[in-house]
């Protein structure tokens, strides 16, 4: 992690034709991090079937959604109310310094939106530039394996 300290990280990420975003303040994100080193990319698993079986339990034993401020995912076509609920967060908390991670294919749309709201306390980086095996990392894959696992409860 850099010397920077977000106060708040949030995740926005898509699978699909869901989306969502996740919220976790520092001191959670800090906490959360030991419980889930071994999570990875849904595409990078070998076995799909038992690693999003695995990561649904440890989801569950460890409680890892308690950590979170908020988490919601929706079908793609309510991607505008998951911006509105994300900018509203940020209208409220506008002295915050916050870190937010978008996936590539939303990024330039989602910048834009938070240029017109704030852009001098929050940081917008695009998944893709986020380091493997970083804690802003590690901490997206929950998100990414929660629409995976939503995802698939509709096949």
């Amino acid at each position: 992690m850099g010397a920077k300290e977000f106060e708040y990280y949030i995740f926005i990420d898509f699978s699909e034709n869901f989306i969502g975003y996740s919220i976790i303040e520092y001191n959670k994100f800090l906490q959360i991090i030991p419980k889930i080193t071994r999570f990875r990319h849904y595409k990078d698993a070998d076995n799909k079937k038992i690693y999003i079986k695995n990561i649904r339990n440890t989801i569950q034993r460890e409680d890892l959604l308690s950590y979170f401020f908020k988490i919601k995912i929706k079908s793609m076509s309510n991607n505008i109310e998951l911006y509105s609920d994300v900018l509203d967060f940020l209208k409220k908390h506008e002295n915050c310094i916050i870190f937010i991670s978008v996936d590539n294919r939303q990024y330039s749309a989602f910048q834009r939106l938070v240029n017109i709201v704030d852009g001098e306390k929050v940081i917008v980086k695009q998944e893709s530039e986020l380091k493997v095996g970083s804690p802003e990392y590690q901490v997206s894959l929950v998100l990414d394996n929660l629409l995976n696992i939503e995802r698939l409860k509709e096949n």
